[in-house]
């Protein structure tokens, strides 16, 4: 070969390398973008309903692994509680695991630090991946809070080595980083949002975040053809409580109602301090004759103890129930109004109850 022909091939192997270097830059460029971008959406996520959709289906479509499922440790069912409050329970993310505590369920939480990669296997990855079907290799993103960790985010692949343990994980861990700050600002938030339907004295919901339910409570009656029933409920006697032994002592009584009443309603009924001395609460799927005798155990549960007051008395408190429902049909578009007249007519019927002498339940005339 002549020096020439040697200094073309040299040229043209040149040429090759460069090549495959572009090719390089342009696939990091690449993987850099949708990194980027993968954060970006969940950085743009405002709610927990909306950063959780984003967590599992966006990130299956973005990465194109076959299944993903995400873990949240939420001991004090804040997480839980904060969804339902947002008409968004659990159930309904089929791929999100809340749970009270992480241990044992997948042997890698032992020391969860940096992203896991490796082989799936049933027995150890069943667990945090219920639907992951044919999956062969997953990869676990640690998610932590204050260096606690608190769950993971499982990327679930049929393909047996699109996550091994010689693949580099540091995109991986630094979008688990991003992720875990997400999830604290989007419950934060939720938080604060709460805060604004919390009655402050009580720790019920108050009457806006009544207002908000109703609406919700009512379209979802009217999708499933079921019945919607309002407990309007006030305390007998309150102005003299507060007359007699001040405003402390009738906060202590209407505390201890709210506990009271609590104890008697079921995790889906909806219940708010509606003002004053007045609660609302709301009973999806549930027709008169049920409501009734749930408003009885409110009213006997009310009066059974005395409730103890800051001067170290304490007063026999009783409670007048009133009842109205609704089956919102078709074309009840007008939501707004349907929940007003509702209100309005189990607090006619409140009215009958304390008319009658107080401490009943009455039930509106039909």
């Amino acid at each position: 070969m002549t020096s020439r022909e040697e200094l073309e091939a040299q040229l043209d192997a040149t040429r090759r390398q460069l090549e495959g270097l572009t090719a390089e830059v342009a696939r990091n460029d690449e993987i850099m973008r949708r990194a980027q971008m993968r954060e970006l959406h969940l950085l743009q996520a405002e709610s927990l309903d909306g950063l959780i959709r984003a967590l599992i289906d966006g990130l299956r479509t973005s990465y194109g692994v076959d299944y993903v499922s995400l873990v949240i440790c939420d001991p004090g069912h804040d997480i839980r509680h904060l969804l339902l409050a947002n008409g968004t329970p659990p159930d309904k993310f089929p791929d999100l695991l809340i749970v009270e505590s992480i241990a044992g369920l997948a042997p890698q939480y032992i020391a969860l630090q940096q992203p896991w990669l490796g082989a799936f296997a049933a027995c150890d990855h069943q667990l945090i991946c219920p639907g992951a079907g044919e999956a062969r290799s997953i990869a676990m993103i640690p998610l932590t809070h204050r260096g606690k960790l608190l769950g993971s985010i499982n990327l679930c692949s049929n393909d047996l080595l699109r996550f091994t343990q010689v693949h580099a994980s540091d995109f991986l861990a630094h979008m688990g980083v991003i992720a875990s700050f997400c999830i604290e600002n989007v419950v934060n938030r939720a938080r604060l949002l709460r805060s604004g339907f919390t009655d402050m004295l009580t720790g019920w919901h108050n009457r806006r975040y009544l207002t908000v339910r109703i609406n919700e409570e009512l379209a979802r009656a009217r999708r499933d053809r079921t019945r919607l029933v309002c407990l309007m409920l006030d305390i007998d006697h309150f102005k003299r409580v507060n007359d007699t032994w001040g405003h402390a002592a009738g906060d202590a009584v209407l505390q201890e109602l709210a506990q009271r009443i609590e104890s008697q309603v079921r995790a889906s009924d909806v219940a708010a301090r509606y003002g004053g001395e007045e609660f609302v609460v709301l009973l999806p799927r549930t027709d008169v004759f049920a409501a009734s005798k749930l408003a009885e155990r409110i009213r006997t549960a009310v009066a059974a103890e005395p409730v103890a007051l800051p001067n170290g008395e304490s007063v026999t408190i009783t409670a007048s129930i009133g009842i109205a429902e609704v089956s919102p049909g078709a074309d009840d578009t007008d939501l707004k109004t349907l929940g007003d007249s509702l209100i309005a007519r189990a607090d006619v019927a409140l009215y009958a109850a304390k008319s009658a002498g107080r401490d009943q339940v009455v039930v509106e005339a039909a």
